[in-house]
C-alpha cells in the first residue's frame, strides 16, 4: 500500500468517526425530552402539597389556624382571588408544577426526527371574580421577555418571533361569563369554557379556551391547553439550520394557582 493510499484511509476514517460522534451529540442536545403537557390532576396534587404544607405551619403557630381554615373554606369559591406564583416549582428539568404559560410546537430536525419545542414563562400575574359560582371577571397578564425554551439555543430565536422588545407582554381578559356550577364548591374539578380576548404581539383574537379547574383547600387551579395559528398573531416561527420543518400552529399551555389576595 502506498503511503498516500495509506494517509487518505486515515483522513477518511477521521471524517467518518467526526460524522458519527457529531451526529451522536446533536441527537443528544436535540433529543426530544421535551417536559410533559400540563395535568389538571398533576396541579391539584401541588396544590394539596402547598394546602397541607400552609396548615402544618399555620397549626404550629397557633392553635386557632385550624378554625380560620374552616371559615375560609367555608366561603367555597366566591371572591376576589389572585395568581399565586409561590405555590409549586418552576424547572424545566422537572414536570414545571407552578404557575406558567407557554406553548408547544412540533418540529422536525435533520438527523434527529420529530421533537417537540417548548417555551414558558413563570411571570404571570391577574385576577379572577367570582359572583356565587359564576365567574365574572378574568384578566392576566404574562411576561414574555422572560419566556425561556427547553433548548438555550432556542431563547433569543422565540423572543425575536414574539418581538418582546416591542411587545413585552401577552395578556387574556374574559368577555363572557362562566359557570362554575355547584360541583366546583365541594372541590370537584370542572371542566369549562372561557371565552375572551388574548393578545398577543399586540395582535388580539376572540378565543375559547378548555379549562379545568379545581378548589383545593384555599387554592383554585387552572389548567388548560388551546390551538392557535401564530400568523394569527403576526408571530413567525422561529428558524434554524437543523430545523427541517416546523408547524406554524401550536398549542398555548396554562397551569395557574389562585389564593385570595
Amino acid at each position: 500500500m502506498s503511503r498516500m493510499s495509506k494517509k487518505l484511509k486515515i483522513i477518511l476514517a477521521a471524517l467518518v468517526l467526526v460524522a458519527v460522534v457529531g451526529g451522536v451529540g446533536v441527537w443528544y442536545f436535540f433529543k426530544d425530552d421535551a417536559p410533559p403537557e400540563v395535568s389538571a390532576d398533576d396541579a391539584a396534587a401541588t396544590a394539596a402539597a402547598a394546602q397541607e404544607e400552609d396548615d402544618a405551619t399555620e397549626d404550629s403557630a397557633d392553635d386557632g389556624a385550624e378554625t380560620d381554615s374552616t371559615e375560609a373554606a367555608a366561603d367555597g369559591i366566591e371572591g376576589t382571588w389572585a395568581v399565586d406564583t409561590t405555590i409549586g416549582t418552576f424547572d424545566f428539568t422537572d414536570s414545571a408544577s407552578a404557575t406558567f404559560v407557554g406553548f408547544r410546537i412540533e418540529e422536525e430536525l435533520s438527523g434527529v426526527g420529530s421533537t417537540t419545542a417548548v417555551g414558558r414563562t413563570p411571570a404571570v400575574t391577574g385576577e379572577i371574580t367570582i359572583e356565587g359560582t359564576t365567574l365574572t371577571e378574568a384578566s392576566f397578564e404574562a411576561d414574555m421577555t422572560q419566556i425561556t425554551t427547553d433548548r438555550a439555543q432556542r431563547n433569543s430565536r422565540v423572543q425575536g418571533a414574539l418581538s418582546t422588545g416591542e411587545f413585552p407582554t401577552a395578556t387574556f381578559v374574559l368577555t363572557e361569563p362562566v359557570d362554575f356550577g355547584s360541583a366546583a364548591e365541594s372541590g370537584e374539578a370542572v371542566t369549562v369554557t372561557a371565552t375572551g380576548d388574548l393578545t398577543i404581539k399586540g395582535h388580539t383574537e376572540s378565543v375559547e379556551i378548555p379549562l379545568t379547574a379545581q378548589l383545593v383547600g384555599e387554592i383554585i387551579t387552572v389548567t388548560g391547553q388551546l390551538d392557535i395559528v401564530f400568523a394569527d398573531y403576526d408571530v413567525e416561527v422561529p428558524s434554524a439550520p437543523i430545523v427541517v420543518s416546523a408547524s406554524d400552529s401550536g398549542v398555548v399551555e396554562i397551569l395557574l394557582f389562585l389564593t385570595r389576595p
